[in-house]
């Protein structure tokens, strides 16, 4: 698996896992706040490789 699928699965995991966890204790609760947080920084690290492959395309 490439870095590319790993960062899709754990992706997907963290979306999967924060909605169960919305699911069982709404939206306020610290659980789902910290999993909310923890998937945007994936996010976050998706986007800056993606706009590092870009730039690097780019050139």
């Amino acid at each position: 698996m490439n870095t590319d699928e790993t960062l899709n699965q754990q992706l997907e995991d963290a979306r999967q896992r924060l909605h169960d966890l919305y699911e069982e204790y709404g939206f306020g609760h610290a659980c789902v706040l910290e999993q909310s947080m923890f998937l945007d920084e994936l996010i976050n690290q998706y986007n800056r490789m993606f706009h590092t492959k870009k730039q690097t395309q780019l050139v």
